[in-house]
């Protein structure tokens, strides 16, 4: 049974290895992937990768799927970490029992939505991220990839691999 997955990104300065990297693992499993932003239209990674993007958070909000992975990068704080309808997103997949997933910065978004209080997670190593875990009670565990129940982490592009990698074995148990 094909899983299905949906991956938020950034509208601009999404990591490219962040998106492209999992998803490759996840098509190789025969996931079905859906792409979501902020905005429709083209995003632009922070290396020059372009996403096109037919689906808003709007659009997907009152869809479920197996997994939500939220996409990292310098975008993540300024479009995804403090946006209500993605926190909402995230928190009822995680009561449904479904894998919510983050990598990079965009750790802070788990952390926002109320998620991480007492959890252990990883999240880029800087100090608007670092403040935001602790504000928010997360427990930052210096490890490239962290699996705490349904709560996947990972912490930055050069753990993108292993990030998809885990998540897809996490969702075929």
């Amino acid at each position: 049974m094909a899983k299905n997955i949906l991956m938020v990104i950034a509208p601009e300065n999404f990591r490219d290895e962040e998106l492209n990297h999992p998803r490759e693992e996840f098509l190789a499993k025969g996931a079905d992937i859906t792409i979501a932003s902020t905005q429709k239209g083209v995003a632009a990674g922070m290396l020059g990768h372009k996403e096109n993007v037919d689906n808003t958070l709007e659009d997907v909000a009152g869809k479920t799927f197996d997994a939500v992975v939220i996409v990292g990068g310098r975008g993540s704080p300024t479009h995804l970490w403090d946006n209500a309808l993605l926190h909402d997103i995230v928190r009822r997949h995680l009561e449904l029992g479904k894998l919510v997933c983050s990598i990079c910065l965009s750790g802070a978004v788990l952390a926002k939505a109320g998620i991480l209080k007492g959890v252990d997670a990883t999240v880029w190593k800087e100090e608007d991220s670092l403040k935001v875990f602790s504000e928010c009670g997360a427990h930052f565990i210096d490890k490239p990839v962290v699996v705490s129940g349904n709560i996947i982490t990972g912490r930055g592009p050069f753990a993108a691999r292993e990030f998809g990698q885990t998540i897809i074995s996490e969702l075929v148990n």
